[in-house]
């Protein structure tokens, strides 16, 4: 992408160009927006951020989304059903993709495929970028914003889109606020019954175990009190290995094989506060548990929705309609990615655990009641 020049006013300016921020660059001048006037800012460098290997889960909504601007990555894995159980307890579902009537209920990709497909969409259009650099200050005035980047350049937009990312400890000072004192061991492992097309969300005393097909084998994210996490993710491989075949149990037979291990901490910072000129979305807006792969999906809704809001009228105005269009997705998603967090981490048994494995029964019995879960996951809440 080419340089965005030296002062130059631009309608939309977009702080961070992760899957979120490239989207909604891309999705704007799918809507009719002029590529000249969107400036895409990120401390990144592309070729890096091409190479992060971190997985992430797609919902069938948000395949339509990338499809829609051309943007879809290469390499994908499908999720045809997801198996959600608890370790030790009653209660499981199985949902297919043929309880929403369609192809598959998500993918698996890589941060890097995502980023790449999106990045060459951009190019396509011509959406301008900046990187790497960061932007310094953010200084909101009567008609305009004004970023300061970090070697000192300005650039003035009507409005501003905070779209840059992060992890749950970068991310403070939210509304809605919530420390799981939980951390994700992610990785990347084999077994020697595969299941193809199946993912994994296994509940246990610490918190979710999941596993999503993707290779030879399975991205794994599995949640964990933030010692216990350090410890097992220090362990040598058949250490490690031994520890999730007890966690998981034998429905995939043994565990053979895992990649060196990353850990980070998990919590929820939301809000959908926004200032005159200034709106934030994806993670910018809410940092949100991984269990149901929720985050990236929300945020495309959040892109898809306010770039059709914008085309249309890029003022101040439409921020303020944004964030109130996008409350009752965002507030659900955001209720049941926590509820799940919690109550299924929940080791103090009684009524709730009981409640809990009557639900996952429900679940299973109730066609309707899949199709709605299924639908929420893939499609979030309409707003009316």
């Amino acid at each position: 992408m080419a340089d965005i020049d030296h002062h130059i006013d631009y309608d939309i300016a977009i702080g961070g160009a992760g899957p979120v921020g490239l989207a909604l660059a891309a999705l704007l001048v799918k809507r009719g927006m002029a590529a000249s006037r969107i400036a895409l800012i990120d401390a990144r460098e592309l070729a890096k951020a091409a190479m992060d290997p971190r997985s992430l889960a797609l919902s069938w909504g948000s395949r339509q989304i990338l499809e829609d601007i051309g943007a879809w990555p290469k390499e994908t894995h499908p999720i045809q059903e997801i198996h959600v159980s608890r370790r030790g307890h009653f209660g499981r579902t199985l949902i297919e993709s043929r309880d929403a009537g369609v192809p598959a209920l998500g993918y698996v990709s890589r941060y890097g495929a995502v980023v790449t497909a999106l990045a060459a969409a951009g190019e396509r259009v011509g959406v301008r970028a900046l990187r790497p650099v960061q932007i310094a200050a953010a200084d909101e005035r009567t008609d305009r914003v004004v970023l300061t980047l970090a070697d000192k350049r300005e650039v003035h937009a009507r409005l501003f889109v905070q779209a840059e990312g992060g992890l749950y400890a970068e991310r403070s000072g939210k509304p809605i606020s919530r420390d799981y004192n939980q951390s994700a061991v992610i990785c990347h492992v084999t077994v020697s019954e595969r299941q193809p097309q199946r993912a994994f969300e296994r509940f246990t005393d610490e918190g979710p175990l999941a596993l999503l097909p993707q290779d030879d084998g399975y991205a794994l994210v599995w949640c964990l009190r933030p010692a216990r996490a350090q410890l097992v993710a220090a362990l040598p491989e058949s250490g490690f290995l031994a520890q999730l075949q007890a966690a998981f149990g034998q429905r995939l037979g043994r565990f053979l094989s895992a990649s060196p291990r990353l850990t980070y901490p998990l919590g929820l910072n939301a809000g959908s506060r926004s200032s005159a000129r200034t709106v934030a979305i994806g993670n910018a807006a809410q940092t949100l548990h991984p269990v149901a792969g929720q985050g990236l999906n929300l945020g495309l809704r959040d892109a898809a929705v306010l770039a059709r809001m914008l085309a249309r009228e890029p003022e101040p105005a439409t921020l303020t309609r944004f964030t109130a269009a996008r409350r009752p997705d965002r507030g659900l998603t955001i209720g049941i990615t926590d509820a799940m967090a919690r109550l299924f981490a929940d080791t103090s048994g009684g009524a709730g655990q009981s409640l809990l494995g009557m639900s996952l029964g429900l679940l299973d019995a109730v066609a309707p009641a899949r199709r709605l879960f299924a639908e929420q996951m893939m499609f979030g809440r309409r707003a009316s």
